[in-house]
């Protein structure tokens, strides 16, 4: 009796019917779960290359005086339109400013009072805005006029692709972003900004 179960254990250690199926079903999960990784990861490439073509190709129109601020939204919405009717959301944000070095900084302080290097009551500065206050964040809404810097961000949200993002640690939804800061064209003087002081 104990003879007639080695011989079976021996058989069955021997055997190799259904070992492909096994090792199959190991790395099967781990597999599927790359495949759609990868697949995710290039429709954001995807996602973020029509993103930037749409937007160079709106600020190039913009700078020559070609689209005004309401047709650079149509033009962007109308190329983005495929990926919104999947449930995607689009934003664009426009900032002009006077010259390349104010992109993203505060109002230049042209007089400077106690305490240095920050703006307090007494301080003259330029109102690149024109809205009469000092802003730490300078930009005007909109594409400026002629000879500004305008700074473009454009934002796409969208449901992920596959449900196994979570899995993933990945949030639901995938966003991608792209800016691009282009010079109008000098058709036109450029307005310098106003002095003001408090």
């Amino acid at each position: 009796m104990m003879r007639v179960g080695i011989t079976r254990l021996a058989r069955l250690r021997r055997d190799t019917r259904g070992v492909t199926l096994v090792e199959f079903g190991l790395i099967a999960a781990p597999l599927c779960l790359t495949i759609m990784a990868i697949a995710d990861l290039g429709y954001q490439s995807y996602l973020r290359s029509v993103t930037r073509g749409a937007l160079e190709q709106a600020s190039r129109s913009a700078s020559v005086g070609t689209l005004n601020s309401a047709q650079i939204d149509a033009y962007i919405a109308a190329q983005m339109a495929t990926i919104n009717a999947k449930n995607g959301t689009t934003s664009v944000v426009k900032k002009s400013y006077y010259n390349f070095s104010r992109v993203g900084k505060p109002e230049k302080i042209t007089t400077d009072t106690a305490p240095l290097g920050s703006y307090n009551s007494g301080d003259c500065y330029e109102d690149a805005n024109g809205n009469g206050s000092y802003d730490m964040a300078l930009g005007s809404d909109g594409l400026g006029g002629a000879d500004d810097i305008v700074y473009y961000e454009v934002t796409v949200s969208m449901p992920r692709i596959f449900p196994m993002a979570k899995m993933l640690g990945w949030s639901a939804t995938q966003s991608t972003k792209a800016t691009t800061i282009v010079r109008n064209q000098p058709w036109a003087n450029q307005a310098k900004p106003a002095i003001k002081c408090v």
